[in-house]
């Protein structure tokens, strides 16, 4: 493999952006287009076969000894969020390319067919909803909330697929089956600051963290802030605050399962510096891998609106937005990882992911894995977002050696 046309792969495609900070390169917009044109173009110099499915992800096919056995699979995203930075999702497409290129240069084959995969509309940015093309492929889209999916520019997403060939009415034929696939791994940076703080050159994912997400509308009364005194009044705000430490401190206690909290939006009504707040409006995104962590942290939020409400007599309700489930990686896999990196004397640790990502749908499908690469300083969306050559190479490493003991090399 070779780091100086790795790092070619990168500055050319990060040219493939709109105007703004960083990298907009938005899912179905014709510059992400332009730039799955470009990433079709060099997988076919590469020398695989490309098509593009019913959700517009693109599958490049590099074909084994024996075409019919299941393929290995690999790859990410390439579309981004606003002002993004270039390594999220195109790190995993282009270390791809870059061992599909490494291959054809020694001429190995494979018994198994080698795919390298990049999903449509990984990120939520255009249209409020992530994952739309490993969904698609996976056959967990649902046909009729698609429909409603529009952006801020009043743009739906079914139009937006006419835009580039597209018909949302057929995206149903997307979806392939358990019996096509051996394996897939994605590799991705780590959008945190784990492995750089330890020192440490590869994660080994063993699950993938899921959110459960709460709307908590607080209702106190407005009153006049110099007139009315401080033990007649019913403040929102305050009662606010409250439950987002509560938030905190119960997410601080399951430190040692990982499972998070964050209260991202907080909103207060009527919002003038004279005006004790009549109204808060909380909302709150509480995840992890571990359900039961998650829960307790679950019901520590309900404890406190509880308290919150009698202390302070407030009238608060919670509604919840949503429920995902976490996703395992395949142990298999996981420990086949591990093997891969003691191997190559790279230092590694297993370790959970915070955010989503298009594995967490293929592992419905087939035995999934993920390798994180370090992130400097954490920083992801956004445009100082940076990982190393150096660092990516390693990545390669392992990803490639996994993809050819999976594949299993031929003579």
């Amino acid at each position: 493999m070779k780091m100086d046309r790795l790092r070619l792969s990168f500055e050319e495609l990060a040219k493939f952006t709109d105007k703004g900070e960083g990298i907009n390169r938005l899912a179905y917009t014709k510059m992400e287009r332009d730039a799955r044109l470009y990433m079709i173009e060099q997988l076919k110099l590469a020398g695989l076969t490309v098509r593009t499915d019913y959700a517009g992800n693109v599958i490049a096919r590099r074909e084994g000894a024996a075409p019919d056995l299941p393929v290995v699979a690999t790859g990410s995203h390439i579309d981004s969020v606003y002002a993004a930075g270039e390594f999220d999702g195109t790190a995993g497409v282009l270390v791809a390319l870059e061992i599909m290129r490494s291959l054809a240069d020694e001429g190995i084959a494979t018994l198994h067919p080698l795919e390298v995969i990049i999903f449509a509309c990984e990120e939520s940015a255009r249209f409020g909803a992530s994952t739309l093309g490993s969904k698609a492929m996976t056959g967990r889209l649902d046909p009729a909330y698609t429909r409603s999916l529009t952006d801020k520019n009043g743009v739906t997403l079914m139009h937006a697929f006419e835009e580039n060939g597209l018909d949302l009415e057929e995206v149903h034929l997307a979806k392939r089956f358990r019996d096509e696939f051996k394996a897939f791994v994605e590799l991705h940076v780590e959008q945190g600051p784990v492995l750089e703080k330890q020192d440490v050159s590869i994660g080994i994912v063993s699950a993938i963290a899921a959110p459960i997400r709460f709307h908590v509308h607080v209702e106190g009364t407005a009153d006049h802030s110099g007139t009315t005194p401080m033990d007649y009044r019913h403040d929102a705000l305050l009662g606010g605050a409250e439950i987002a430490l509560a938030v905190e401190r119960a997410a601080i206690e399951e430190l040692a399962h990982g499972t998070v909290g964050t209260v991202g939006v907080f909103s207060i009504q009527p919002g003038a510096m004279n005006v004790v707040p009549g109204l808060a409006e909380l909302d709150v995104d509480i995840r992890g891998t571990s359900l039961e962590s998650r829960q307790r942290v679950v019901e520590a939020l309900e404890k406190a609106i509880d308290d919150v409400k009698k202390a302070r007599c407030l009238n608060i309700w919670m509604e919840e937005i949503s429920s995902e489930t976490p996703v395992q990686m395949d142990n298999a896999l996981v420990k086949d990882l591990e093997s891969v990196c003691e191997a190559q004397g790279i230092a590694w640790m297993k370790m959970p992911s915070g955010a989503g990502h298009d594995a967490m749908n293929m592992a419905s499908l087939c035995p999934t894995g993920m390798i994180f690469v370090p992130s400097k300083d954490g920083l992801s969306h956004n445009p100082a977002e940076f990982t190393s050559m150096e660092q990516l190479m390693e990545g390669a490493q392992v990803l490639r050696a996994f993809l050819l003991k999976q594949a299993q090399t031929v003579d």
